[in-house]
């Protein structure tokens, strides 16, 4: 009996995404993911908690759950604002 061989021996893990249609939702979730490691970092540098960070958006304290929410969809308008609001700059590039 002959074994059947992996179609995906040898391949990388984007082309194996890409091939079951997750390429683009993978990587809008690690996206998101690493924003929202940036933003509680640098929350954390300022001592700022959820509400302070609020006040400083002049938002919602839903509003900034919603954005350091991975699963949680956002608009680059929030994200810009809420770099503003830590003092920082939202930076966007293809790669």
């Amino acid at each position: 009996m002959k074994k059947r061989k992996n179609r995906h021996i040898g391949s990388n893990l984007d082309d194996f995404l890409k091939e079951e249609g997750l390429l683009e939702e993978i990587e809008e979730v690690v996206a998101k993911r690493i924003f929202v490691f940036q933003m509680e970092k640098e929350m954390k540098k300022q001592n700022l908690d959820k509400a302070a960070l609020a006040e400083k958006m002049e938002t919602s304290r839903s509003a900034v759950d919603r954005i350091l929410n991975p699963e949680s969809p956002s608009t680059l308008r929030s994200f810009a604002k809420a770099a503003r609001a830590l003092g920082r700059h939202l930076k966007i590039s293809l790669a």
